[in-house]
Order: C-alpha cells, then structure tokens, then sequence
C-alpha cells in the first residue's frame, strides 16, 4: 500500500510518515497543496491523507482536484476544527472520510487499512494463495498454517504479489507499490527483496520470474 500525507506542520507529517512506514506501508510527503496536487497526478496511491488547511493550495481544493481526476485514491481530510458542520463539508467535496486533530495512531491506521479495502472492492481483507495466508492488518503471514516472519518490504512484495491474484507484477510496479519516491529505479532492491522472500517462504517455491516482465505468484 502506498499512502500520500500533505501536512504543512512538518513534525506531525514526520511523526506520522515513520509510524505508517513501521506499519509496512510506503509513505510520501506533501507540505503544500501545490505539491500534493503534483504527486497525485505523478505516482499511484491508495489513500491520501489530507490536510484541509494547507498552504499553496487549499486542502478543499486539492480534494476536489484529486477526486475529479483520480477517483481511485480513497481521501481521509484532517482538520482541527470537529463540528458536525465541517464533518459534512468535508465529505460534500469529495473525501471519503473526515478525521478531527489530534487523532489517535492506531484509529488513523486503521482507518487507512479500512478505506484501502473499500477502494479496492474486488480484494479480501485477508490474502489466500495456496497453502499462503496473509493478513496485512495484524499484520501476519501463515504457509501450511507455520508463521512465516517477514521484513516490512517482504511483506509489501508478497501483498502486492497476492493481490495481482496470480497476473504477472513488474519491478518498476513493486517499487511504486512497495517503497517510495526516492528509491532508485535502478535498483536491484526489488529483485534481493524477492529472493529473500522466496527463502523465508520455505520450498515449493511460491514466486515465479517471468523473464523480462515481473514476478507472480504460482
């Protein structure tokens, strides 16, 4: 999952950013709306989590705009102002959810989680594959019913991998899903992720190389 936050109060953005990345989620930054409006139109995100009073442009513009433009990307705005009136505003233009400062961590996680799902209305909440099970909100991955203890990354490889339900994902897709903007497409990190993954996952092997396309699972 890769998550957008354009936050203007830079410690917040920080302190959030390192909390989602622990959560084994890729996270980019936004200070301003300007710059929201630029990563939203350039990289592929699940959720953006929305300041409303940003500077440059304004949060309710920036949520218009995305929503117009790429109405996939499911919209959490945050606010310091909780009233009931400024709860249905913000939903009147276009976000999917409205969250009041300060919030709880784990409540924004979940939240998160929860409206990745819903966008996604085709995927389950937990992943099957095989003797593969993986629950990304614990989160925990089961093969033959043994735990498997994977790396933040692995884990973003293999639900990204579980999700395409067998379709063959490029490394250019992993490393747009699975880390963040300033990760070097040239690389190999995707391509060492996938052998540690393979190991850990024990024998037979679960992921497939497809030469010169991507990686799927079998």
């Amino acid at each position: 999952m890769r998550v957008l936050i354009a936050e203007d109060e830079s410690r917040l953005a920080d302190a959030v950013a390192r909390g989602l990345r622990r959560e084994g989620i890729a996270v980019d930054l936004a200070p301003d709306g300007s710059e929201a409006l630029l990563k939203a139109r350039v990289f592929r995100y699940d959720v953006l989590v929305l300041d409303r009073d940003l500077p440059a442009v304004h949060g309710d513009d920036v949520c218009r705009t995305v929503r117009g433009e790429r109405p996939e990307i499911g919209i959490i705005m945050l606010t310091a102002a909780a009233g009931l009136e400024d709860l249905v505003e913000g939903l009147s233009l276009g976000a999917d959810d409205y969250l009041p400062k300060p919030f709880r961590f784990a409540e924004l996680v979940a939240r998160i989680r929860a409206l990745a799902r819903r966008t996604q209305p085709s995927r389950p909440a937990v992943l099957a594959r095989g003797e593969i099970v993986l629950d990304p909100a614990r989160p925990s991955v089961l093969r033959g019913g043994r735990p498997v203890e994977l790396a933040r990354k692995e884990l973003g490889v293999l639900e990204t991998l579980m999700a395409a339900d067998g379709a063959t994902v490029s490394a250019e897709q992993l490393l747009e899903r699975v880390w963040d903007e300033h990760m070097d497409p040239f690389t190999n990190v995707v391509r060492m992720t996938i052998m540690t993954l393979r190991r850990k996952l024990g024998e037979p092997t679960a992921i497939e190389t497809v030469i010169g396309v991507g990686y799927r699972m079998v």
